[in-house]
């Protein structure tokens, strides 16, 4: 993995960008989250651009556009597929997880999408998930754009702001410091609906 990992650190930087594009866009697309972690991807793209190699909005651009296609592809492959895929092979032996990610989307809705995006196991199958109980895409693609857009951002700012030190980074990156992201980032979305809500009582003269 090191091998692999130093590999994508001293390309051009447009195999770098393709690299890390299509390593985020898998692992929802193509359901190899359970191998390929999306979050150390966009990390190494945030330690390029520490590098001087790539701009660091275009490589943060990069890895938005992959996240948010990626579970776009997921959630019409859950939509198309629905039963066959939750009995294929590559999840019966992850059938109990993914009964804790139905009871979470079930529960939680949109949300589940949004929260998904910040755990590896979730992340990987949320989309699919969602296809297959015919959630409106419409609600899909907005939890999905904003779970890609805080998550996308915040896992490039930390490789940028780690440089060299990208392993431990990478290490933890799915563990404490998803969770910190998710917590800000539910904090941020929670009072812009607060905000909203109040301008629309505002507007409506309550």
């Amino acid at each position: 993995m090191s091998g692999f990992i130093d590999g994508i650190l001293n390309v051009n930087p447009l195999v770098a960008f393709i690299a890390v594009f299509c390593l985020v866009f898998a692992e929802d697309a193509l359901f190899v989250g359970f191998v390929i972690p999306g979050e150390t991807a966009a990390v190494l793209g945030g330690v390029v651009a520490s590098r001087g190699e790539v701009q660091l909005p275009l490589m943060m651009l990069v890895v938005v556009a992959a996240a948010i296609l990626g579970d776009t592809v997921g959630y019409e492959v859950g939509k198309h597929l629905g039963p066959r895929l939750l009995k294929s092979r590559s999840l019966s032996r992850h059938r109990r997880r993914v009964h804790k990610a139905q009871g979470f989307l079930r529960r939680r809705g949109g949300w589940a999408v949004f929260l998904g995006r910040f755990v590896a196991f979730f992340r990987a199958t949320m989309p699919a998930l969602a296809g297959a109980s015919r959630m409106p895409y419409g609600r899909f693609l907005l939890f999905n754009a904003a779970g890609g857009l805080v998550w996308g951002i915040g896992f490039v700012l930390l490789g940028y702001l780690a440089g060299n030190s990208y392993e431990a980074v990478a290490k933890a990156a799915g563990q404490d410091l998803a969770v910190i992201i998710a917590a800000v980032a539910v904090a941020a979305l929670v009072a812009w609906r607060l905000r909203e809500w109040r301008r629309e009582r505002t507007s409506n003269g309550e």
